[in-house]
């Protein structure tokens, strides 16, 4: 599989990451926390379903324990701050494409059966091959998390000391 659109979506969620002016969702979404905890749920599991294809398994993939919150809160606590979050991500994205640079044809094109949600509604309840799961990440998933971190800026007002 050729992984370079993948690591470019991941470049730019981490400059997004890194952003010193994140604040919270407006709408009571996600805060950056969570998005890049969700990111490491999700990029271990669909590592593991590669990981599974490889060793002639046959996995499933469902992105539940991705969403739920006492799972994103473990894994915030288990990280010393955003910096750190921001490395692991970083890490484990490489880790993901490297497995993913080094599947052949077939087993990129192995069926995986997939369940994702999103906002508590299933999105996709059907069989696709590993390599659409791995692909939908660089085409959908990073870009869309990327652009909710961006959301999450705050406007920087200048002191009002000096004027």
């Amino acid at each position: 599989m050729d992984t370079a659109e993948l690591r470019s979506a991941y470049g730019k969620l981490l400059d997004a990451a890194a952003d010193p002016n994140l604040g919270d969702a407006d709408d009571g979404g996600w805060n950056a926390d969570q998005i890049l905890a969700h990111l490491l749920s999700v990029d271990a599991l669909i590592a593991a379903v590669a990981l599974s294809v490889v060793a002639g398994s046959r996995p499933t993939f469902d992105n539940r324990l991705s969403l739920d919150t006492w799972n994103l809160d473990r894994i915030i606590t288990e990280h010393s701050g955003r910096a750190d979050m921001i490395d692991h991500v970083r890490s484990q994205a490489a880790v993901l494409c490297d497995i993913a640079d080094q599947l052949n044809e077939k087993a990129a094109a192995v069926l995986v059966p997939s369940l994702l949600l999103s906002n508590d509604a299933p999105v996709l309840d059907q069989p696709i091959p590993l390599a659409r799961l791995i692909d939908g990440l660089a085409e959908d998933h990073v870009p869309v998390h990327a652009q909710q971190l961006l959301d999450l800026r705050v406007a920087v007002r200048p002191s009002p000391i000096g004027r």
